[in-house]
């Protein structure tokens, strides 16, 4: 049933059939249900170089997606496409092909100048300044992870002596539009990094009921009366080494 609004983006649809589903578009599905989405496409081509990982599925379209498989494990790993229509529209996909268990790992905007390049964000939520995921979960400010999930996350971390913080991130459309009252409203609500996925790929992950857990790590600084790049696509070990914790987090989901 929907529920009427006068501005349509908070209009929702408690419905779980559409006129077009993820199921329209299945003709196979995986052998997995462990999937990796990373947004370092470097690191992609490292463990491809290293014949780490192998090409396991191109998911036709407009925009191919490829998919790879870990040759030592039964993962799978994919570049991530930017934005919660397209990165979380595929998470939609990757689902109706049996996926049940995600890490996604990428990098974002920090709001305080305190969270240094490299610094592991645990993601509990994420403040939804998007439209997607209000087609998913009804309205609201906030969207959270399964605490359960984030839990197994955080224990892991810290069994293992890994630094890292924990929190909200603002999920925003337009990344020209990050204005300096808007920052400073988001990080009061809570925000310590912004992206352009979490809130859309969490609300996936609730509609269809699988387990999902995100770590971002602190990227440029928006923080600042200048914004500062601090060199953060250039960190090489930093984006391997995070791939690589993935590959552990997603085993135990």
């Amino acid at each position: 049933m929907i529920t009427e609004n006068k501005y349509p983006i908070l209009e929702f649809d408690d419905n779980k059939v559409a006129k077009l589903n993820p199921t329209s578009f299945v003709d196979q599905s995986f052998e997995t249900d462990k999937l990796i989405i990373t947004f370092f496409p470097e690191v992609m081509d490292k463990l491809v170089d290293e014949g780490k990982i192998l090409h396991e599925k191109t998911i036709g379209g407009e925009n191919p997606v490829l998919i790879y498989r870990f040759l030592d494990d039964d993962i799978l790993i994919t570049l991530g496409q930017v934005g919660c229509p397209a990165c979380a529209g595929n998470l939609d996909l990757f689902h109706a092909m049996g996926i049940t268990k995600v890490m996604f790992c990428g990098g974002g905007g920090v709001l305080d100048k305190n969270i240094e390049v490299g610094q592991i964000l645990v993601v509990d939520g994420a403040i939804r300044d998007e439209g997607f995921s209000y087609h998913y979960i009804e309205p609201s400010k906030y969207i959270f992870t399964n605490p359960e999930t984030t839990e197994k996350i955080a224990a892991y971390l810290e069994n293992n002596s890994i630094s890292y913080i924990r929190g909200l991130t603002w999920t925003t459309d337009a990344i020209f539009r990050e204005t300096a009252d808007k920052i400073a409203r988001r990080k009061e609500e809570g925000a310590k990094i912004v992206e352009m996925e979490q809130a859309g790929c969490i609300a996936v992950s609730q509609f269809r009921g699988f387990q999902y857990g995100a770590l971002i790590y602190g990227g440029d600084d928006v923080s600042q009366d200048e914004w500062s790049d601090r060199g953060w696509h250039s960190r090489e070990g930093i984006r391997y080494d995070l791939v690589t914790l993935c590959k552990k987090l997603v085993g135990i989901l």
